[in-house]
């Protein structure tokens, strides 16, 4: 996949974000006016978060893309993991201010009212389905170009369905039972899954950030091709970090010394365009040693 396409996808998938998102903040403002839910509320507080990030992926998917210069001589993709961690920051921040809001809710004594429930669960309803396309979407696209920042935001949508679910049971319980206390305890199940997904989304924007190796699987392809090579007689250091959806390649290959440098040169060629096909997203380099008499790194 060329860099254009990669772009235009996440790009896409940006664009169907910041759009959904301003959708929901629209209709569950409407429905929190109506209800006086506690969880219609965390969902609005959530959504409206999901308008903020989302618009910071867009702006982050954009800088990605743009190509290496004398000052950024591997890319700008990094700010995709930079992005992520901001969307960690501000997802806890909101799942604190919910959870708080509703132990405050649940300790009170006068007990909630809600209202105007059959509206609420309409627009929860209409809510469920819009994400549920839009992680399709971004399902799709991250596949495709292993990017950090629509993986992330795939994860937080992914995320909001079961407390839009929630938020639809609490109010068929107070319509139905008069039991209004469960929205404070759906409200407090969406905040313990907003903060899960916090932490893992800004753990792995954090590892990258930290120059981590990609992962095992992928070092252990990136083996298996060069043990197979024709004309590689080892390989050592082999040495990968990630920035966001790329990942950075060095491997040193054992060669004959007693062949020419042309030849030396198209082994090692050869062997940068099989990392490439297998990893589109990467960014290899190839440094080629007189082989000695040792085994190969397994």
């Amino acid at each position: 996949m060329t860099a254009a396409n990669t772009t235009r996808l996440n790009l896409s998938a940006g664009v169907l974000s910041v759009s959904v998102a301003a959708i929901l903040v629209g209709v569950k403002l409407w429905a929190l006016g109506m209800t006086g839910a506690l969880s219609v509320a965390a969902s609005l507080a959530d959504s409206a978060m999901d308008l903020m990030v989302s618009l910071g992926a867009m702006a982050a998917i954009l800088y990605a893309a743009k190509p290496a210069d004398e000052d950024h001589a591997f890319g700008h993709t990094s700010v995709e993991d930079l992005a992520a961690l901001g969307q960690s920051l501000v997802i806890l921040i909101s799942a604190c201010v919910i959870a708080v809001a509703a132990v405050q809710r649940l300790l009170s004594p006068a007990p909630a009212v809600l209202e105007a429930e059959a509206a609420g669960m309409g627009v929860m309803g209409l809510s469920i389905v819009l994400t549920l396309g839009l992680v399709l979407w971004q399902g799709h696209v991250a596949r495709k170009t292993q990017s950090k920042v629509v993986a992330a935001d795939r994860l937080h949508y992914l995320g909001d369905l079961l407390p839009n679910i929630g938020a639809i049971l609490s109010l068929w319980a107070s319509a139905t039972f008069g039991m209004e206390a469960v929205d404070s305890v759906v409200a407090l199940g969406a905040s313990a899954l907003l903060v899960v997904g916090a932490l893992r989304i800004g753990s792995n924007a954090w590892h990258a950030l930290m120059d981590r190796r990609a992962d095992p699987e992928v070092i252990e392809g990136i083996a298996a091709i060069a043990r197979t090579w024709p004309g590689v007689r080892g390989f050592h250091d082999i040495k990968t970090r990630m920035a966001g959806s790329r990942i950075f390649i060095q491997i040193h290959i054992e060669l004959d010394g007693a062949q020419t440098l042309h030849e030396a040169h198209a082994i090692g060629a050869g062997l940068r365009r099989a990392l490439l096909r297998a990893y589109p997203q990467a960014d290899v380099i190839v440094h080629k040693d007189v082989a000695e008499n040792r085994p190969a790194e397994l």
